[in-house]
């Protein structure tokens, strides 16, 4: 019996497919003139079947037009004036609801979804259904009061606002007042939303709004008044920092004076250092200039006869040698002092006295050096 059941129930899915294959939607519709709304089309995906296509299609005046195709080349919206308006979900299996934007009086009519099914054997299945759409315009209902983030005592000086928020059919105008007693409320805006951006405590009152749409044919909505208070700021003592104990604070000061005291020590020590090297350099590099001059001085006077001679000569004979040289180098410069004085008269006579005695100087010196030669 369970082979024969198996065989009934295949024949009767391939009899009767469109019973797995049943659309859902609704009858009736209505939408808010400018607002939007979604014409319900589902169905319960089955396996063995593929959706085909799918189109929505409007009769208005006894005229049919098809507003959106879906097929294997994509979406078409085939009505100017749906365009922009409709789309249908693309990545939810077993949804084809339509969703019209920004509703039109036009708009009203028959609208059908239509959907075809192709089954693994290839046959097609269409089903539809019809959903009738009436966009009305809606009166404007009674306004309510929306405070801001800070509610309705807000602090001095902060920012507030109130939202007046109303439905109905677009364009809705608003009107806020601030109420006072004995007498009509004053008019403060005509936008939505009334803002404060700096609260004064002048600001504090009753406030209430009204709205209004073409719908209502003159008929004005009025909000329930709201109260709106200003509170002062919490006073707060403020205790200086420095005495306020702050452990890690303090450690962090401490370690950071300790390092500046190293770091002034270092550097009072390098240049004290480098003080010492330029003074070290200069006197040394001064030292060895004096001491050169003076063995000059003293190679000049005494070894000159030494440097030019270049075989040895014993030294008896170096001290008359000498001797005979400086007698004729004080006799030049005595001759040489006369002569100039026989030139230019006796103007000079003393330089010439003065650079005689400095020579009889010169050779008692140099006669004291050779007599302690000889003796050594």
């Amino acid at each position: 019996y369970v082979p024969l059941l198996c065989c009934v129930l295949v024949s009767s899915l391939q009899l009767f497919p469109a019973a797995l294959l049943d659309l859902s939607g609704a009858a009736q519709v209505k939408g808010e003139w400018m607002g939007s709304t979604t014409l319900p089309c589902t169905y319960a995906p089955s396996e063995g079947f593929t959706q085909k296509t799918l189109t929505w299609s409007l009769e208005r005046d006894f005229t049919t037009s098809t507003i959106f195709r879906r097929d294997d080349s994509g979406d078409h919206v085939l009505l100017s004036r749906f365009r922009d308006r409709v789309s249908v979900p693309k990545h939810n299996s077993g949804d084809a609801s339509l969703q019209i934007t920004d509703l039109q009086i036009p708009d009203s009519g028959h609208y059908t979804c239509q959907i075809v099914w192709r089954s693994e054997n290839y046959s097609l299945i269409t089903k539809e259904v019809t959903t009738t759409v009436k966009v009305i315009k809606v009166a404007v209902t009674k306004p309510t009061i929306v405070a801001g983030a800070l509610g309705l005592a807000v602090p001095l000086g902060a920012k507030a606002s109130l939202t007046c928020v109303a439905h109905g059919s677009p364009p809705i105008s608003y009107r806020w007042f601030r109420a006072a007693p004995g007498r009509t409320g004053q008019l403060l805006s005509s936008e939505a939303e009334l803002v404060w951006s700096s609260l004064q405590p002048s600001d504090a009152g009753t406030y209430y709004c009204e709205a209004q749409n073409r719908v209502s044919a003159g008929t004005v909505q009025r909000s329930d008044a709201v109260e709106l208070t200003v509170r002062d700021l919490p006073t707060a003592a403020v205790t200086p920092e420095s005495t306020v104990g702050y452990p890690g604070k303090d450690e962090t000061t401490q370690s950071s004076q300790r390092t500046h005291l190293y770091l002034v020590i270092l550097i009072a020590v390098l240049g004290g250092a480098v003080v010492f090297l330029v003074i070290f350099a200069i006197a040394c590099a001064r030292k060895p200039k004096r001491e050169s001059i003076y063995e000059v001085a003293f190679n000049s006077t005494a070894d000159v006869i030494r440097m030019d001679t270049g075989a040895e000569v014993p030294d008896k004979c170096r001290k008359e040698k000498k001797n005979s040289e400086t007698e004729e180098s004080y006799e030049t410069v005595t001759m040489t002092c006369n002569n100039y004085e026989s030139m230019t008269g006796n103007n000079y006579k003393s330089v010439c006295l003065s650079e005689n005695a400095e020579s009889e100087t010169l050779v008692n010196a140099m006669e004291s050096e050779y007599e302690v030669q000889d003796l050594q």
